[in-house]
């Protein structure tokens, strides 16, 4: 449950910090909400007419055999309630107008926001968490500008309406009625602080149910492998057990607390019933005013029960608002140089001059790394699990900023260069391939109007990842399902090849691209390799050393240091870390192949 911390913050009812600022984005919709509030207040007003006007046909009409006259005040009685319904309409349709577009605002703002944050932000906030504020935070803001403060505000208008009427009805029988507001302010503030409770344990557990939920189903493949469904149904059970009791609890809580102000309700009409009805037989008031008392007392009680509903969405509100303004407070780590150099193309002279770098403090992974990549040239980088491959390419693309030295691109310090033209001159292929739920085309083009579909089809004949899309049902226009799910493992990554060189790069990165293929797959990927590192400056990162042979230049890294650099062949001369890789990893390889 540890992990789920951050889902026990309620925060405060109220926080007029976070109100302001929420209301910042209300601003712009400010005349949706003021009309929400007008006609929230003629809502009331005639949601107080129907027992006055019970009362005048009981007391003027009935009583007084007016029979012939009754129809007008049935049609005022009529009138009033098709304008209570029209105005009804008209206050949910704009208060609920204002906080959509309020809440689109904020999640455009909260999306574009977080494209902005650096991969060490993503290292640490896992993504279901990201989703949740996103769009459960973000729902849950939706209900307090919907049902929320307008509402609330309403309900105390009604309240006080009400109180008003009671008095001028008959001040003897009113303040009967309201003497027993201070037993339901009692029991409210009791069921207030039990449904906190209930619903901090109800979200913590909810939150662990869906994340072990989603856990199983993303790794399906591996629960059958290795026969865990018992077991992990058996844990299941026990999370979805005790997500069952808090929603249990809850319900017992509401079970008592409705009931208890129905009780009361009762006792406040048995009573008006008692003194008012031998106020009627004593001639003192009217039998209609009887009735209205009645009326009003139900109506009445409906705003105190919806006032304390509403507690739990201004608390839970208030949680969301902190988390959600929390990740816009986020600042960016890696930013946009005031001045940035303009660059329109890179010839592809990379240097890396004496880097450090580290994930975590204190927790150095490059030590004084120094190397350069000529325009044109393809180099190779290697080493053990561990040793900085994959950190050299996150620095080179500035996805992390390093801790000292330099690092240039055609003697261009890359931290003076604007982010997006340093990334669109680079294309990096990943290990493991992400992929769009959308069609072949589009994942090559990624929906860049810049490049036309004889290009992405071009793109993809020139890496060999044609041979396979030509035999999918609707070709380029097949959709490829989430994450690529439709398509094997070889075949994602030559259509990432085909992405890359749509683009058209003057730098590429290749992460260990051949590392999860099979053979069949891995000699398309050679010979595409061949033809797109060609002219271009690309650094290549492999453990499948078949793939490097024909570099021009092999870097060796081992634990965040450049111990050894030359050829294939240099490397195998010098006896060194390189040699002993090849050596335990590959001679077996290359003799099968030999016997072959």
């Amino acid at each position: 449950m540890s992990q789920f911390n951050d889902e026990l913050i309620t925060g405060k009812a109220y926080d007029a910090k976070l109100v302001r600022r929420l209301f910042s984005f209300v601003k712009p919709y400010m005349r949706y909400m003021l009309l929400a509030v007008l006609f929230l207040f003629i809502v009331t007003f005639l949601d107080l007419l129907p027992p006055y006007i019970t009362k005048i046909a009981i007391d003027d009409y009935i009583a007084k055999n007016r029979i012939n006259d009754i129809y007008k005040i049935i049609l005022f009685y009529q009138a009033v309630l098709v304008m209570h319904f029209l105005f009804q309409f008209l206050h949910t349709y704009t208060i609920n107008l204002m906080a959509q577009h309020a809440m689109f605002d904020l999640r455009l703002k909260l999306f574009t926001h977080m494209q902005k944050l650096p991969f060490s932000f993503y290292d640490k906030n896992p993504v279901g968490r990201l989703i949740t504020r996103v769009v459960g935070d973000i729902e849950t803001l939706n209900d307090l500008l919907s049902a929320g403060f307008v509402t609330i505000v309403g309900d105390f208008f009604s309240l006080f309406g009400i109180a008003i009427m009671l008095l001028v009805l008959d001040v003897r029988l009113g303040l009967i009625t309201l003497s027993i507001l201070p037993v339901l302010c009692l029991i409210t503030m009791i069921y207030r602080k039990y449904a906190r409770d209930a619903y901090r344990n109800a979200r913590v557990n909810q939150a662990a149910l869906n994340a072990y939920f989603q856990e199983n189903v993303a790794g399906i493949s591996e629960v059958q492998n290795f026969t865990r469904e018992e077991a992990n149904f058996k844990k299941f059970d026990v999370i979805n057990a005790k997500n069952r009791d808090t929603f249990i609890r809850s319900i017992r809580q509401n079970a008592m607390f409705f009931p208890s102000i129905e009780l009361i309700n009762a006792t406040a009409i048995a009573a008006v019933i008692y003194f008012g009805g031998r106020e009627v037989m004593e001639g003192t008031i009217g039998f209609g005013v009887l009735v209205a008392f009645t009326q009003y007392i139900n109506r009445f009680f409906k705003p105190i029960r919806d006032i304390a509903e509403k507690y739990n969405i201004f608390q839970m509100a208030m949680a969301s608002c902190e988390k959600t303004f929390s990740l816009l407070d986020m600042e960016p780590t890696i930013k946009n140089p005031e001045n940035p150099v303009a660059v329109s193309d890179f010839k592809g002279d990379i240097k890396f001059d004496n880097v450090f770098f580290e994930y975590n403090k204190d927790d150095e992974i490059l030590h004084g790394v120094s190397f350069e990549v000529k325009p044109g040239e393809s180099v190779a980088i290697v080493g053990r699990t561990g040793s900085g491959k994959t950190t050299i390419i996150n620095l080179l693309a500035r996805f992390y900023d390093i801790k000292s030295g330099a690092i240039t691109i055609d003697g261009v310090d890359i931290r003076t260069i604007a982010l997006e033209s340093l990334r669109s001159h680079i294309a990096i292929m990943q290990q493991d391939v992400f992929l769009f739920s959308a069609s072949v085309d589009k994942n090559i083009r990624m929906n860049n109007p810049n490049i036309s579909f004889a290009q992405a089809a071009a793109a993809a004949r020139f890496v060999n990842a044609d041979k396979f899309i030509e035999k999918l049902p609707q070709k380029y226009n097949q959709p490829v399902g989430e994450r690529g799910v439709t398509l094997s493992v070889g075949q994602r990554q030559l259509l990432a090849l085909a992405r890359a060189i749509a683009f058209e790069p003057g730098i590429i990165i290749m992460d260990e691209a051949t590392s999860s293929v099979d053979t069949e797959t891995e000699f398309l990927i050679r010979d595409a390799m061949k033809k797109v590192l060609k002219g271009r400056t690309s650094i290549i990162i492999a453990h499948r050393l078949s793939t490097i042979k024909n570099v021009d230049r092999i870097i060796v890294l081992h634990k965040g240091r450049v111990k050894e650099t030359g050829s294939h062949q240099q490397l195998l001369k010098m006896r060194g870390m390189y040699y002993k890789l090849y050596e335990l990893q590959y001679r077996e390889q290359e003799e099968n192949e030999r016997n072959i």
